[in-house]
């Protein structure tokens, strides 16, 4: 049996999630379901990077122990992705002991192959983003993604991981698909910033105690984003699946991408361990314009979500609004039309419709399922992550059955006529909800009982807003 390992990032354990946290989630889940129908042996990871100082002062604000804050917080995350049907294998968290010594083995490994020196760093921090900032990511002297109070002048002593050595090779890498980077635009971007001087990063902080010390030198920790970037690794020894090593895709949004793509590489080619099969980088959720984020006051939660839609409601409405390659403006009255006319008019109607019309002819299908495997077109548009277009197809099939049905009209047909064609239509419509299992799990599960055996009437799958 193939095996596939796919990983979110590691969400900052400092709020609740926001509809990009959401959504990155999602689309992950929607992947990993379709491999595992695809009877591959799945290791879906999520998690939280639980230290640094945007938790510590996360945790200070809500006048908590840090480790209490972020324990609570992880029984929250949890909890909203049990709620959006998220089926992670791993749950993963920064704070686990075991990461903690893994770290400090490969980073003294590291610094005895002679990859990290200690050296002054002096220049602008951004907390928001947990990193120092060059003059090309700064807008009038501030970070464009945060708040201006976020951001503060840093002169300190730290450890430098020696990031410009392996530049060369992870520039040829990314040219050459060894490091496979998609979509194209973000490969672009990543290549244009490594014609760029790259400097050495920083992998340690000297005064951020909430964080896993260095082995060498306690009174500085670890850089939150290299430990981040290790849990991969870690989590498939703490959680003995070391066979799943390395990951096949690591899917995230565009704020991470420089992490994952060349600081992460660098990382395991200095270490020597395999590089990750994939990685793959959305755009951003924008309101206005404007990127969707806690520390802008913006944000779209959970809660806005599924009050409103429901479990398969949310998970297609931001499916259906995916930023692929750009940035997705979205707002709730486009929501809303969305959810009415593709949800509630489309797929529900055409269920409670064809349901009906079964039930009024004594329709009686069986409990063997023609379909067991998802039409060529939408299977190749998940192979290349375009959820959005997958979506698109499959609601194309709907509108066609939904045509049929008007053409043929079926409350017109008698006998033999009517039976064999609610009987193909069923078919159509069990094809339908087959394809769908990846992306609306309940709702699929629903269509699939509801039409085997004797077929009967139910209550409207997504009510009208």
């Amino acid at each position: 049996m193939n095996k596939y390992y796919i990983t979110t990032p590691i969400y900052y354990a400092n709020d609740n999630p926001h509809i990009g946290h959401i959504a990155t989630t999602v689309f992950s889940d929607i992947i990993a379901r379709y491999h595992k129908l695809q009877g591959e042996d799945i290791l879906f990871l999520t998690g939280l990077d639980e230290h640094g100082e945007k938790v510590a002062l996360a945790a200070q604000k809500a006048k908590k122990d840090p480790q209490q804050f972020v324990d609570e917080l992880a029984k929250k995350w949890q909890s909203y992705w049990e709620k959006l049907n998220i089926k992670y294998d791993i749950f993963m968290r920064t704070t686990n002991p075991e990461h903690a010594k893994i770290v400090g083995e490969l980073l003294t490994q590291l610094k005895e192959n002679g990859d990290i020196y200690r050296a002054t760093y002096k220049g602008v921090y951004c907390i928001g983003c947990e990193e120092f900032k060059a003059d090309r990511d700064l807008v009038n002297g501030l970070c464009p993604e945060h708040h201006p109070d976020q951001v503060c002048q840093k002169e300190e002593e730290n450890y430098f991981f020696k990031l410009s050595k392996y530049i060369p090779e992870i520039k040829k890498g990314i040219a050459d698909g060894i490091i496979p980077l998609e979509p194209e635009s973000k490969r672009k971007e990543i290549l244009a910033r490594l014609e760029e001087e790259v400097r050495d990063l920083s992998i340690s902080r000297q005064n951020v105690p909430w964080g896993i010390k260095l082995p060498w030198d306690e009174i500085q920790t670890v850089y939150v984003w290299v430990e981040a970037l290790i849990n991969y690794f870690s989590a498939t020894k703490i959680y003995k699946k070391e066979e799943f090593w390395p990951a096949d895709l690591h899917f995230l949004g565009k704020g991470n991408n420089w992490f994952h793509s060349v600081i992460w590489p660098a990382l395991l080619l200095a270490l020597k361990l395999p590089l990750p099969k994939k990685i793959f980088v959305t755009g951003y959720y924008n309101i206005g314009g404007k990127k969707v984020g806690k520390s802008l006051g913006n944000a779209i939660s959970a809660e806005n979500l599924l009050g409103k839609y429901g479990v398969d409601g949310t998970r297609y409405l931001l499916t259906a609004s995916m930023p692929y390659s750009t940035d997705t403006d979205v707002d709730f009255p486009w929501f809303d039309e969305k959810y009415n006319s593709d949800l509630a008019n489309g797929l529900g109607n055409l269920v409670a419709r064809v349901a009906k019309l079964c039930e009024n002819n004594n329709i009686n299908i069986g409990n063997e399922l023609p379909c067991d495997h998802f039409d060529v077109p939408i299977e190749l548009a998940l192979e290349e992550f375009k959820l959005n277009d997958a979506l698109y197809l499959i609601w194309e099939k709907i509108s066609l059955v939904d045509k049929e049905i008007n053409l043929r009209k079926p409350w017109d047909l008698k006998g033999e006529d009517v039976k064999s064609f609610l009987i193909q239509t069923v078919f159509e419509i069990q094809d339908i909800a087959y394809n769908l299992q990846p992306f609306l799990p309940e709702t699929s599960e629903k269509i699939l009982k509801q039409f085997s055996g004797e077929i009967k009437s139910a209550p409207a799958l997504f009510p009208r807003l």
